[in-house]
């Protein structure tokens, strides 16, 4: 399951997403590449079965806080959509 993806890659699909301009909608829609997801389910795999050397374990922590970002990003996308 491991791929050549690393952790620049996924800045790399963020900035370009960003750089090409949002909307709400497109900010909710948004989804990293198969290869980034397949990268991110091996690191997971491997932290919980085996542990991760230091930079494998430096990467998934940068997926993890682009996730977050990523999943406050929908969340207050969804606020502009559905106005309370």
């Amino acid at each position: 399951m491991t791929t050549s993806i690393n952790t620049a890659k996924v800045y790399d699909e963020i900035i370009e997403f960003i750089a090409t301009g949002t909307t709400p909608q497109s900010v909710i829609d948004f989804k990293l590449s198969d290869a980034a997801k397949d990268r991110l389910e091996d690191l997971v795999y491997r932290a919980k079965t085996e542990g991760l050397a230091g930079s494998d374990q430096r990467e998934l922590d940068h997926f993890l806080t682009l996730e977050h970002i990523m999943r406050l990003a929908k969340a207050r996308a969804t606020q502009y959509i559905n106005p309370k």
